[in-house]
């Protein structure tokens, strides 16, 4: 009698409720790559790969299409949003976990946590109307009288301040994942036992020493994992990148001018897309926003599963 039939009806029951749930992962993402590849056929047939991908046109008149300046702004927005979040979320994680006294926990890290519920259409509109203002009259000319005027960085602060650029969405975005990087390295900092802590502080450390030789060390597969986390959430957002980064489709060499993304291009043009080919294309943007975002986020997973097995030894 085969083993599966001696097994309890409720357990059978369970485990293929669990099955089911896990394989409806797996078949969710293939429908939706099936839906993306098919959708975008007619413009891959067209234009190829390495073509659209390395093309900067974006000429819907002449219906001629190229990812390039999309991809760039992407990836701009994103690492530059990730460079600016994620020192001050570890930051907020240490003073919560190690430095503030017992009564300021709780209210820090719960209001930590109330910024990642607020929607992204409010802090695109906050972006538009308070921080875009900001920027253009305040911080983007003082960055140009300063670091602006050094040889090769300079290049980076070129323009007129107008505060709908690069510069302000990867601000808008560094302040969208602050929670989650914040939140996971705070757990992660808490996992650290008391006796290592409590060890190094008997045999004199300060508290930056135990800070950085104990408790960082300790807990980083845990702050890479937030990371990897943010990152998914900064290739991914849509309005509150679009209210301030414009929809300029061009490569450029100043964080101070327009540009567009993958998410803010098909959010702005989907309802516009007036032929097939034009629609075809906004689904082949898609694809790529869709590999991209599978690849990098394993290729995070495979590095974070490397320096586990390295760290357990």
């Amino acid at each position: 009698m085969p083993g599966f039939l001696k097994r309890d009806p409720l357990d059978f029951l369970f485990s293929l409720i669990t099955a089911v749930a896990s394989l409806s992962v797996i078949v969710l993402i293939g429908g939706i790559l099936y839906v993306l590849v098919s959708e975008s056929s007619l413009s891959i047939k067209k234009f190829g790969i390495l073509q659209f991908i390395l093309s900067t046109e974006w000429d819907p008149v002449r219906e001629v299409f190229g990812a390039a300046s999309t991809l760039f702004g992407t990836l701009v927005t994103t690492v530059l949003s990730l460079l600016f979040a994620v020192p001050v979320a570890v930051g907020i994680a240490i003073f919560i976990t190690e430095i503030a006294p017992n009564p300021l926990k709780g209210p820090i890290g719960t209001a930590v946590e109330l910024l990642a519920a607020i929607p992204s259409i409010i802090y695109g509109m906050w972006g538009l109307f308070t921080l875009a203002p900001i920027m253009a009259n305040y911080i983007e000319p003082a960055l140009q009288s300063t670091v602006g005027r050094m040889p090769i960085v300079g290049r980076l602060f070129e323009g007129t301040p107008m505060g709908i650029d690069l510069l302000t969405a990867s601000v808008i975005l560094s302040i969208m994942i602050i929670p989650f990087t914040a939140s996971i390295a705070r757990d992660a900092f808490n996992l650290t036992p008391s006796i290592v802590k409590e060890s190094a502080y008997a045999v004199g450390a300060t508290k930056w020493e135990v800070i950085k030789d104990v408790v960082l060390p300790y807990s980083k597969l845990g702050v890479f994992g937030g990371v990897v986390l943010s990152l998914g959430r900064a290739l991914g957002e849509t309005m509150a990148v679009a209210f301030v980064l414009g929809n300029k489709h061009q490569i450029t060499g100043s964080l101070l001018d327009a540009a567009a993304t993958i998410t803010v291009s098909l959010a702005n043009e989907f309802t516009e897309a007036d032929s097939d080919i034009y629609l075809s294309s906004l689904y082949y943007l898609a694809l790529i926003l869709f590999l991209l975002s599978f690849v990098t986020l394993a290729i995070s997973k495979l590095f974070l599963l490397k320096a586990e097995r390295r760290y357990s030894r």
